[in-house]
């Protein structure tokens, strides 16, 4: 085959797309782009795998990705943020969604008598560090005007001045263990209300949950919760009949306000940490009712959640740290001198704050992160490193033991599912567990496309969305 002279055409990107085309494999180039369904940066492994009958020896099936048209194999990069990578964060929110779809309605091993257990949907917010611009319904802001739902000022403090940024990165760092405390007061809320012991009250019933984060406009997490109450044995028991979804709102309302976390600090003074005056506890209906907040509603809004990261409120969703010196500013010498590091000129920042493309609110808490985290008492909470995530370094969505599926099970049955389609697909027989041995090499080359692959992956993406359109607008 004659190699085309591309020489003439400005574009690189266009250039590599052109010699993609040309290669003499560009079907399975295409294959491998079209099975990632959009992957913006996929990750490139060299290596080899081998399927070997263990009684005769007999080497079944071979793989090797130097016979690649790029000599690698792309897998997904999976990364859950919208921001990121669309295609992996849309598979992510449907993974989350089926997963808290089962807990509330049964399904993926959950039996469906789940959703006559009681169950609330809880919304746990920040506290108020200081007055913000908002959009009262019945009145004008504070500063007297009526703000659009896109302006820039909305969530930002009306006097910088005099907001508590201190107050507000602590909060987003203990988050997750205000959340932790939580949890344990409503246990104990619930056996006070039932006329039980804490002992008494864990043998007759058990609290799961399902919660995801969320960022406010302010830069302040909060907490969107499904809870249900279970028998002892989890999912696939019911509750006491006397423990309803009256008495588990009622021990969410008065346990929210016990859970505190209590801070000091020669730089903050003595602080103590809790969550916000507003509280909201409403029952989920099931499925097919008239009722506003179904299972399958509730669902949908947790995924949505799931895959949204800071950057929802304006930050950023990179790590802000030097990666060489790892945001000390300075890499030590093997006997123990520090040697500033040239790659941050000492500052421990990938970039300036300065310079960060991001509102002067933002980099107002990234700045008070980066502060606060590298004075000694605050060292545990690691704020330089989770400064991008303005100090919020907890999972955004997390689920108790016993409340359904996992995400591990759902990807494990979706990636057995995609290997039998391919022994299918190869006319290779079933494989015998018992003596079939599957045995690879991996190591990782590197992340990202080619500049053509990446406008293959972008036409895959575009396709998929103009598709999944159609279809939600009632398309055939």
């Amino acid at each position: 085959m004659v190699t085309p002279d591309l020489r003439h055409v400005a574009s690189p990107a266009v250039r590599d797309l052109l010699h993609l085309i040309n290669h003499p494999d560009f079907d399975r180039a295409q294959q491998q782009i079209e099975h990632l369904g959009g992957c913006t940066e996929p990750v490139r492994l060299t290596g080899q795998s081998s399927t070997v009958d263990t009684i005769t020896g007999e080497v079944l099936r071979s793989y090797t990705s130097s016979e690649e048209p790029t000599g690698s194999l792309l897998t997904a990069c999976g990364n859950r943020r919208a921001s990121r990578c669309p295609a992996c964060s849309r598979l992510y929110a449907a993974d989350t969604y089926h997963l808290i779809r089962a807990g509330l309605s049964g399904g993926k091993a959950v039996p469906d008598t789940v959703r006559t257990h009681p169950r609330v949907f809880a919304t746990l917010t920040a506290p108020s560090f200081g007055p913000v611009h908002n959009r009262p319904t019945t009145r004008p802001c504070r500063c007297g005007t009526r703000h659009e739902s896109t302006d820039p000022l909305l969530g930002t403090p009306l006097n910088p001045a005099t907001y508590d940024y201190a107050g507000a990165v602590l909060f987003n760092a203990h988050a997750s263990a205000l959340w932790a405390r939580f949890t344990t007061y409503l246990r104990r809320e619930l056996a006070a209300r039932l006329g039980l012991t804490q002992k008494a009250a864990r043998a007759v019933l058990r609290v799961s949950f399902a919660k995801v984060a969320e960022y406010q406009k302010r830069g302040l997490v909060h907490f969107h919760a499904v809870i249900r109450l279970d028998g002892p044995d989890g999912s696939t028991q019911a509750p006491p009949s006397y423990a309803t979804t009256a008495v588990l709102s009622d021990a969410i309302r008065a346990a929210a306000p016990r859970a505190r976390i209590s801070v000091t600090s020669n730089a903050v003074g003595e602080r103590e940490l809790g969550w916000g005056q507003q509280l909201d506890v409403r029952e989920i209906a099931t499925f097919g009712t008239d009722a506003e907040l179904t299972d399958q509603a509730v669902a949908a809004y947790v995924a949505k959640y799931a895959t949204k990261s800071a950057d929802a409120s304006g930050t950023l969703d990179h790590a802000l740290f030097c990666r060489p010196c790892q945001g000390r500013g300075a890499t030590l010498l093997p006997h123990g001198t520090p040697l500033p590091c040239t790659a941050c000129d000492g500052t421990g920042q990938a970039r300036p704050l300065p310079r960060l493309a991001v509102a002067r609110h933002v980099r107002q808490m990234i700045r008070t992160c980066w502060e606060l985290g590298k004075r000694p008492e605050f060292a545990d909470l690691k704020l330089w490193k989770w400064a991008h995530m303005l100090g919020f370094r907890g999972h955004f969505s997390t689920r108790s033991r016993s409340y359904s599926t996992t995400l591990g099970a759902l990807r494990d049955a979706r990636r057995a599912w995609r290997t039998e389609q391919a022994r299918a697909h190869a006319g290779l027989p079933e494989p015998d567990p018992d003596t079939t041995l599957v045995v690879g090499h991996w190591g990782y080359l590197g992340t990202g496309y080619s500049p053509g692959g990446r406008l293959l992956a972008a036409a895959v993406w575009h396709r998929r969305e103009l598709a999944r359109q159609f279809i939600a607008e009632g398309g055939c």
